[in-house]
């Protein structure tokens, strides 16, 4: 293998890649790789000072795409120096002239004259040096039709298809399926069918941000679909896409603590993530050093991924607010390739637009520069209580409403609660709270504090034994108090509300909101929902978040389900009723407020009022500036509305083609 670390020896390397005849590449990326005598690797080092974040570049973003790196390349790679070349600020008419996608009205697709050959496959992998990923779905082992096939692999696979550490670790694979089409699930019918469907067709591992520059410059120099993916936690499949060109960041691991970080307008604690950080993994640090951090409830969420762009909430929330609300820069590689660095300072459009306004979008994060908070203690209570020969199902309810009336006087407490209400049998119900996740509250404190909701519970006669117990630091607080994620249904959707605190100022939309939630239950439907708030602290910067989150008090999701045999019309008008009937309720008791984009029905009716309020306006404008060449899409992110995708199943998937409207 040859490394490049100069110019010069760049041009040496690339003329041993690339001597032989391009049409005798392997058939496959991974194989181009493998036998290829050298490896390019198209970057070159920087200084780790280069950067205005005011802390040093990791060592993965010293390695970087210029334009002198492309320029020692032109002479081997003659004509088709156009892929990887960067984009620039251009008109309209020179921009239909600069891309594929820009001329046609789909990107292109596996299949199409203008999807790239097999050899220019593998000049893009020896370009990235060998981190080119084919794609084989998790459960291609299943299958006799694959060469993965193996029965052993196949029922590891099915036996932790739900364990959301498996699809996070794997470069195509996404949390719900469903929004992927389904096309290749576990099974013991090996003579089944499973295709890549919506998967990406390639993923780039990515260890530097050369690779990431590659990778989008690339893809929109060939009119491909572009996607990133972390874990692909996202509700509603914003990491996947049939035919796209993946760029997988979950390997970008480092986590560096700076206990006096200063910039122009923030002096204090904070700490820099590198893009595939999880929850698990900053939540370990931060025990070790002695701070706490603002991120997901979800064990495997990605904290400084697609998790933070959205808004992130957090058990924090309700004293800290949203985790986008802690960034103090990112550095990011934009729709034109150039890796540059996201302040207040030297960028205050872009640094609003990135802290809440949704991943996939403007760019790809690699790093974040977060505040941290001191050492927190935690009380975590988990209980629960039901109908029963005892307690009948009117004095279930009044225990509910107990509780619902005291959601302010939780949340202003700085308190976060995760809990459930559903239907076990016909006129039988449970509450379970796992768990009451009371921040800076000892033992004797949280049961002051709950003691009014409790008392009437006793006067109820329903009963309750709670398990509670205090924890001195953040990190073992959370690892006891909430269950690892489960994932993967492929028959069931979810959606969400945020309830404002007006619901709880005015008694007649109190009664309203309550009897909503109950109608939901009775009718079937469970509710996971959290009570919290998630206000901007003073002296933060404003942030893109939903506006929404800024006087809710109720976090609430519910979902839908069919049987596994249902057809693809059946599910959609089961999915139809549910964001009509059921969160249709919702909405009404709040039209003003919104739902979490991460967390939220795909067919959320006025997605950009529902998700991103009254900031949708001007989000929208800087997508048209940041990214006009239309490199980014996701569902249901800025500016999807001008695209849409060809599901193969008529559901709104990502297994088909997507062109602009």
């Amino acid at each position: 293998m040859v490394r490049i670390t100069s110019h010069a020896s760049l041009l040496t390397a690339a003329a041993l890649a690339l001597s032989a005849p391009a049409h005798a590449a392997p058939a496959s990326a991974s194989a181009a790789a493998a036998s290829s005598a050298s490896v390019i690797v198209a970057a070159t080092p920087v200084p780790s000072s280069s950067t205005d974040a005011d802390a040093p570049l990791f060592s993965s973003e010293t390695l970087q795409l210029t334009d002198e790196v492309i320029a020692d390349l032109t002479p081997v790679l003659q004509n088709n120096t156009d892929l990887f070349d960067f984009g620039g600020e251009v008109s309209s008419s020179e921009l239909s002239a600069r891309c594929i996608s820009c001329i046609s009205k789909c990107k292109v697709f596996p299949g199409d004259v203008l999807w790239p050959a097999t050899w220019v496959w593998s000049l893009f992998d020896r370009l990235l040096g060998g981190r080119l990923v084919k794609t084989v779905p998790l459960a291609a082992s299943c299958y006799s039709s694959w060469p993965e096939y193996d029965p052993e692999q196949c029922q590891v696979v099915s036996d932790n298809w739900t364990v959301s550490y498996m699809h996070a670790a794997d470069p195509a694979s996404i949390m719900w399926p469903l929004f992927e089409g389904r096309s290749c699930l576990p099974t013991d019918d090996p003579s089944g069918s499973c295709t890549v469907g919506g998967y990406s067709s390639y993923a780039v591992n990515v260890s530097n941000v050369a690779q990431i520059q590659l990778a989008v410059n690339f893809a929109r120099n060939a009119g491909l679909r572009l996607v990133v993916k972390n874990t692909g936690h996202d509700f509603n499949g914003k990491s996947t896409g049939a035919g796209a060109l993946g760029i997988w960041t979950h390997n970008l691991k480092d986590i560096e603590y700076y206990p006096d970080y200063q910039s122009s307008s923030y002096r204090g604690a904070a700490v820099k993530m590198g893009a595939g950080v999880q929850a698990f993994e900053i939540y370990q640090k931060a025990k070790e050093l002695g701070f706490t951090a603002v991120g997901g409830e979800g064990k495997t969420v990605g904290v400084a991924g697609g998790y933070v762009l959205g808004g992130g909430h957090s058990p924090m929330s309700s004293i800290y607010g949203l985790a986008a609300d802690q960034v103090l820069a990112l550095e990011v590689v934009l729709a034109n390739g150039r890796f540059v660095t996201v302040t207040e300072d030297t960028d205050a459009d872009l640094f609003w637009a990135l802290r809440g306004g949704g991943g996939a979008t403007y760019g790809v994060v690699t790093s974040v520069i977060s505040r941290v908070q001191p050492k927190v203690g935690v009380t975590v209570s988990t209980f629960s209580f039901s109908t029963s020969a005892t307690v009948s199902t009117s004095t279930f309810w009044a225990g509910v409403r107990s509780y619902f009336e005291r959601f302010a006087i939780h949340a202003d407490a700085g308190t976060y609660a995760y809990f459930w209400i559903m239907a076990t049998g016909p006129d039988s119900f449970m509450f379970l709270m796992n768990p009451f996740f009371a921040v800076n509250h000892t033992v004797a404190e949280f049961n002051s504090l709950v003691q009014p909701w409790f008392d009437d519970l006793a006067a109820l006669n329903i009963p309750t034994s709670p398990q509670t117990a205090y924890y001195d630091n953040f990190h073992s607080a959370w690892e006891a108090g909430f269950p690892l994620e489960t994932v993967a249904s492929t028959t069931m959707m979810t959606g969400s509300r945020l309830f404002p605190r007006a619901n709880w100022e005015s008694p007649a939309l109190l009664n309203k909101t309550f009897d909503a939630i109950q109608q939901t239950v009775v009718a079937g439907a469970p509710v996971l929902a959290f009570n919290m708030k998630a206000e901007l602290p003073e002296g933060y910067p404003a942030s893109s978040a939903n506006p929404a989150w800024r006087n809710a008090l109720m976090h609430a999701i519910s979902s839908a389900s069919w049987t596994e045999d249902a057809t693809d019309a059946e599910i959609l008008q089961t999915m139809t009723s549910f964001t009509e009937d059921v969160l249709g309720v919702w909405r009404e008791t709040c039209p003003e407020s919104g739902a979490y984009m991460s967390e939220a029905d795909i067919l959320e009716p006025n997605f950009q009022q529902a998700f991103y309020g009254d900031n949708y306006a001007r989000l929208y404008k800087l997508k048209q500036r940041y990214d006009p060449f239309g490199v980014f899409y996701a569902p249901t992110a800025v500016g999807s509305e001008d695209w849409v995708v060809e599901s193969e199943d008529g559901l709104p998937d990502q297994n088909g083609r997507l062109c602009r409207v």
